[in-house]
């Protein structure tokens, strides 16, 4: 190639990456499952993937309107005061701005179909569905409702696991709201968990795994440690369905994967049967 044509070369790189530069973030997707790239308009409103079926992560408030025809939330001005961590401040309103949330949960009255039920969402956008003290705090409210108002409870977890910026009173949630968790199926109340990519950490160690009957979206990733800490600590490769929803029903730990434009129906159908059978 002599020095023309080199020329021309090159700026035919310039001028793609020129066109690459004016192309939207984001309208081009691949499923972070099976690795199949996709138009983002083939999502569709639920936004999964038609390949593999796994379904890409969606904010809470999102989530509410896919799922409920009535939606009345509770605790929208619960406020943490920050502890004195370096850049703590500056991440919660960073999350609080994306979500419109003012914690990493989501809770409220809601009807799904015609079943009325006490929801919360947790929201992976907010900080990574992280638990915080006032997530903790939210969470325990809503059972502590669902109790004295006798409504079964629905929550979608999403989490990286206990909130490290705010040390021992994150990791105390796990205790608070298990401990509303217990009094409110001693009360004979249905709690459904639906989890969702990812639950990890001590959410997993905790309410996650506390449901009367736990529900999953397909290929959801569902564990306690990472994948990459506990392969360096027994030195060996995992399987690659490895904490994976599938992997767990197979051991009896989820009840069933639901795709998620049926959860819906299938939520409401159980919380019927459910309260049919108690009274």
């Amino acid at each position: 190639m002599d020095l023309y044509d080199n020329q021309k070369s090159t700026s035919k790189i310039k001028r793609d990456a020129s066109v690459n530069d004016r192309i939207p973030d984001g309208l081009f997707l691949a499923c972070p499952y099976c690795g199949v790239q996709m138009y983002n308009k083939q999502l569709g409103e639920h936004r999964v993937c038609a390949h593999c079926g796994y379904g890409f992560r969606l904010q809470a408030r999102e989530r509410v309107a896919l799922l409920t025809q009535s939606f009345e939330e509770m605790d929208s001005d619960i406020e943490i005061v920050a502890p004195d961590f370096p850049g703590y401040a500056d991440k919660l309103a960073r999350a609080k701005s994306q979500t419109e949330l003012g914690e990493s949960v989501l809770t409220g009255i809601a009807t799904i179909e015609d079943a009325k039920v006490a929801l919360g969402i947790m929201d992976s956008y907010f900080m990574m569905g992280s638990l915080g003290s006032m997530t903790g705090e939210k969470i325990t409210r809503l059972f502590e409702y669902a109790t004295e108002k006798k409504l079964p409870v629905v929550l979608f977890t999403a989490s990286g696991g206990a909130r490290m910026q705010e040390g021992i009173n994150s990791l105390m949630q796990m205790a608070k709201v298990s401990a509303a968790v217990a009094q409110h199926q001693e009360a004979g109340l249905l709690y459904l968990v639906v989890l969702t990519d990812p639950t990890t950490g001590g959410v997993t160690a905790s309410f996650a795994m506390q449901g009367d009957i736990t529900l999953a979206e397909p290929h959801a990733l569902v564990g306690f440690a990472g994948a990459r800490v506990i392969e360096s600590t027994i030195h060996e490769k995992l399987p690659k369905d490895f904490q994976r929803v599938e992997t767990l029903l197979e051991n009896g730990f989820v009840d069933k994967i639901v795709p998620r434009p049926e959860l819906g129906h299938v939520i409401s159908q159980l919380v019927k049967l459910h309260y049919r059978a108690e009274a």
